[in-house]
């Protein structure tokens, strides 16, 4: 066996003319070229005459990927492939899975994706340097992989190239999304990422432009009249609908990348900081110290003192839990409780997202003991645990429903409607002490989760057991 750890080369297969249709702002070649990398491709050859595959090896003997871009294709073609457990002189190919998304193609048929080694990889360039760019006959015998979902779509049509915009669009709505984001924002947010896919804007300059509206926003909301107050907020609200558009944006178009997801999360909570300041401001210039009573100090500037430390902690938190409890940079991702799972290797444990009336996780350090969880990995994304408030018991049907949705009101989404409303009905001050409150309150959360976090991985390591990495 071998492995595709070490490094691949990759070839798309581009001579038909088809690889030139482009779908969302790419062509299918250069749509392929940028899966191709994803998965880990060191070197990449776009293919459009098959001589310029001769010699192009030069010597290496390492898994040779081919993509077909007479077609749509997107990572869940080739990741599957890629992750196998490759033979040392073969080919594994990927093929059309039971209930695949798209039914052009029969079960188990070639998909157009395969990575050959040995001389089996020799042999497939010699086939394309040939003339046969469809590879059919290298299919039989080859270790079969399903491919996963969204991962390929025929474009020989119109019809056929509006199918595959339509599949590929579907990778935007993500397990995380609320109510309130699936509802009042995706259907804004899609159609202007539908638009700024076919130009040459970029995710990360989305991002510029967020932070540009934001600093405006910013500054209008400080002003000291309820006019200047309420379009400040607007513009900040128009902010977060843009800032849908980056993450979109780079999905769709593989342009993914952590320091692009760090530059969107610096943004974020920067903005809802120097919003709570702004509006604190403002009740300051607009109430003034007198707006309680004959208090001996002003409440607006001692809510900015009190707000900024309890963001700081917040921060703090959240993000050593999806860095590294979850590994993600995603804050949409943070875990409230943990439980331990075996890890791969003896003698190591992993945490995974506790499930809804798990036990708790103080006893689970005896985890190693306990039964294998094969999809734990995969629960940070999995829409499975319906609850944002994790329990440990049944509860009744209205402290269900709580636990399910009253967690929105501090999210950012939630908090931009409900701050321009208010600064429309002229109660910037309302907005401000919830604010406030709503800062120190999560806080307080999630200080005791980072608490309950901390002393789980400690009693970990204090019984000789290692935490894999996320």
């Amino acid at each position: 066996m071998v492995s595709a750890e070490a490094g691949i080369d990759a070839l798309v297969l581009a001579v038909n003319p088809l690889a030139n249709t482009r779908i969302a702002g790419l062509t299918a070649k250069e749509r392929a070229l940028r899966v191709a990398k994803r998965v880990g491709a060191n070197r990449v050859l776009v293919v459009e005459d098959t001589t310029q595959v001769a010699g192009w090896r030069d010597g290496r003997t390492c898994p040779l990927l081919i993509l077909s871009a007479e077609q749509l294709v997107h990572t869940p073609l080739a990741a599957p492939l890629v992750s196998a457990a490759l033979p040392g002189d073969g080919i594994v190919a990927a093929v059309v899975p039971v209930g695949a998304l798209v039914q052009d193609l029969t079960t188990g048929a070639y998909a157009g994706a395969m990575i050959a080694t040995g001389t089996r990889a020799d042999a497939v360039l010699a086939a394309i340097v040939g003339g046969d760019t469809q590879l059919t006959s290298f299919v039989e015998g080859a270790t079969e992989i399903p491919h996963g979902s969204i991962a390929r779509a025929p474009i020989r049509t119109p019809e056929e190239q509006r199918a595959a915009h339509r599949l590929l669009y579907q990778i935007l709505v993500k397990p995380q999304d609320n109510a309130i984001t699936r509802y009042l924002y995706r259907p804004i947010s899609f159609p202007l990422t539908r638009m700024l896919v076919w130009t040459p804007i970029t995710p990360n300059q989305i991002s510029y432009v967020v932070a540009i509206l934001v600093a405006i926003g910013l500054y209008f909301t400080a002003q000291p009249s309820h006019a200047s107050a309420t379009l400040g907020t607007v513009i900040i609200l128009i902010a977060s609908y843009v800032d849908c558009c980056d993450g979109e944006v780079a999905r769709v178009k593989l342009l993914s990348s952590k320091f692009g997801a760090w530059v969107d999360t610096v943004i974020d909570e920067l903005s809802s900081v120097g919003y709570t300041v702004a509006l604190g401001w403002h009740c300051h210039l607009i109430y003034g110290p007198r707006f309680f009573g004959a208090l001996p100090f002003d409440p607006w500037l001692l809510g900015i003192w009190i707000s900024l430390p309890a963001f700081a902690v917040t921060i703090y938190c959240i993000y050593y839990n999806i860095i590294v409890a979850v590994g993600s940079a995603n804050s949409q991702d943070y875990v409230g409780s943990f439980e331990v799972v075996p890890g791969k290797e003896e003698g190591s444990v992993k945490l995974v997202p506790a499930a809804p009336n798990a036990p708790n996780a103080p006893n689970a350090p005896n985890a190693p003991n306990a039964p294998n969880a094969p999809n734990a990995p995969n629960a940070p994304n999995a829409p499975n645990a319906p609850n944002a408030i994790v329990t440990t018991r049944s509860l009744p049907g209205w402290l269900q429903w709580l636990a399910t949705y009253a967690p929105y009101v501090v999210r950012r989404d939630f908090i931009s409607w409900g701050a321009v409303i208010l600064a429309a009905l002229h109660w910037t001050h309302g907005a401000f002490i919830t604010l406030v409150l709503g800062a120190a309150v999560t806080g307080a959360i999630v200080a005791i989760d980072h608490i309950k976090l901390r002393s789980l991985r400690r009693a970990i390591i204090s019984r000789g057991l290692v935490i894999e990495a996320p």
